[in-house]
C-alpha cells in the first residue's frame, strides 16, 4: 500500500516498527509526513516524540510531546515519555508530576508504564522514587520477575543489602532465566562475603551472559578457591576465554550496549531507554568492584610484597619498573599485557583488580589477602 493512502493508525504502526528496528531517522521522517496530513493525530505527535527522545533529541522531543499532551491531556503514554524528556533536561519536579498524574489517571496496572517511569528516575538518580514506583508495579503484577528485580537493584542502591538480596532472589523464583538479576545477586552475595552463594548464582550462567569483567573474576577465583582447581583446569578454560574477550573490547558501558545487548532474541534492536538502564546497571557493578576494594597483599616471585588497594598494588609495581615510570597506570598494565602476550599469558589491562587477579592465575604472584 502507499503510504500516501496509509491512514494515521497504520502510519504510526508503520513507523512503531521503524522504531523498533532502531531506524530513529525514517520513524521521524515518516512520522514528519504523517503530520501533514494528520496534524491532529494524537499518535503520531507521541511517535515522533519517543523517536526524538531515542535519537536523544530532547528538546524536539518535550515539543512533540508537549503538542500531544495538548491534544490529549491524559494520553498516558505522553505523559510518561514527556517526564522522561523533562529529566533528560534536568527538570526533575515537573517530571515526578508527568509520572504522578499516570497514577492518578488509573494506569497503576499498567506494568509497562510504571516500570518505565521508575526505570526513568532510576536512571536519572532519583533512586527512592524510582524505588516508589517499582513497589506500585510490584503490589499491582505480584508475578512480574523484572518489576521485583528492578525493586532489588533500587534498595541496593539504596543501602538495603537484605531487601535487595530478598527482592532479587523472588525475582529469580519467578524466572530462573532472568541472567541480570542473577549475576546482580551474586556480586551482591560476594560482595557481602557469601561465597559459597554467590559462586552458586554464578555457576547458573554461561559466560557468553557476561558483559562484564567482574562476575566472572569473581567466579573463576571462587571455583579455584571452593572447588580447588587448578588454573588450567578445562573447567575454567571457557570462562578464561570469555574474560579475554572481555579485556579486549575494553570496558566502555558505550560499546557493551552497542556491541552485545543491542539485539534482543528475536533479531529486533532494543529499546535505547532500556538499554540505558543495563547501562546504569554496568556502573552500579562498578561501583560494586569499587567497594570490595580495600587493603590487599601480593607478592611476587621474587619476594616482593605490595599492599593497598588493587590500583596502589599495581601503582607500586610500576614504580618498580624501569620500564613504566613515564606512562600511566593503563598505559603501563597495558605494556605489561603485551610483554606477557608473547609467553601466552593473557592479562587484562582495563583494570588493576583484573590485571593483579589475571596474574595470580598466571603464577606471576601470590595474594596473601
Amino acid at each position: 500500500m502507499s503510504e500516501s493512502f496509509l491512514n494515521s493508525e497504520e502510519l504510526a504502526e508503520q513507523a512503531h516498527q521503524l522504531y523498533n528496528d532502531g531506524r530513529y531517522d525514517e520513524a521521524i521522517a515518516l512520522l514528519r509526513m504523517g503530520l501533514e496530513s494528520f496534524p491532529y493525530a494524537t499518535e503520531l505527535h507521541v511517535g515522533l516524540a519517543y523517536a526524538y527522545l531515542a535519537r536523544e533529541d530532547f528538546a524536539w522531543s518535550r515539543r512533540a510531546f508537549d503538542t500531544a499532551l495538548t491534544l490529549n491531556p491524559e494520553h498516558e503514554d505522553a505523559l510518561v515519555g514527556m517526564g522522561e524528556a523533562l529529566l533528560k533536561l534536568g527538570q526533575a519536579p515537573r517530571a515526578l508530576e508527568c509520572f504522578e498524574k499516570m497514577l492518578v489517571l488509573g494506569f497503576k496496572d499498567d506494568h509497562d508504564l510504571v516500570l518505565q517511569a521508575g526505570r526513568a528516575l532510576f536512571r536519572e538518580g532519583a533512586v527512592q522514587a524510582a524505588r516508589r514506583f517499582f513497589f506500585v508495579a510490584v503490589e499491582a503484577h505480584p508475578d512480574s520477575s523484572e518489576a521485583k528485580a528492578c525493586l532489588g537493584y533500587a534498595e541496593h542502591r539504596l543501602g538495603h543489602d537484605v531487601e535487595a538480596s530478598r527482592w532479587l532472589r523472588t525475582s529469580l523464583e519467578l524466572d530462573s532465566s532472568h541472567i541480570e538479576a542473577r549475576i546482580y545477586l551474586g556480586n551482591l552475595l560476594y560482595d557481602r562475603g557469601e561465597f559459597e552463594s554467590a559462586l552458586y548464582h554464578f555457576d547458573q550462567t554461561m559466560p557468553d551472559d557476561h558483559v562484564d569483567e567482574l562476575a566472572v573474576w569473581r567466579l573463576i577465583e571462587l571455583k579455584k578457591t571452593i572447588y580447588r582447581l587448578e588454573a588450567d583446569d578445562p573447567e575454567l578454560l571457557p570462562w578464561t576465554e570469555r574474560l579475554a574477550e572481555l579485556a579486549e573490547s575494553g570496558d566502555e558501558v558505550d560499546r557493551l550496549l552497542a556491541e552485545v545487548e543491542a539485539t534482543q532474541p528475536d533479531g529486533t534492536v532494543r529499546d535505547p531507554l532500556q538499554l540505558e538502564l543495563f547501562g546504569t546497571l554496568l556502573l552500579e557493578l562498578d561501583g560494586m568492584r569499587r567497594r570490595s576494594q580495600g587493603a590487599h597483599r601480593v607478592t611476587t616471585r621474587a619476594g616482593i610484597t605490595y599492599g593497598g588497594t588493587w590500583e596502589e598494588i599495581v601503582g607500586q609495581m610500576q614504580a618498580d619498573d624501569p620500564d613504566g615510570r613515564t606512562v600511566s597506570l593503563t598505559e603501563y598494565m597495558e605494556h605489561v599485557a603485551r610483554r606477557r602476550a608473547a609467553e601466552g599469558i593473557v592479562l587484562p589491562a582495563a583494570d588493576a583488580e583484573a590485571f593483579v587477579l589475571a596474574s595470580a592465575a598466571a603464577g606471576l604472584l601470590k595474594i596473601i589477602r
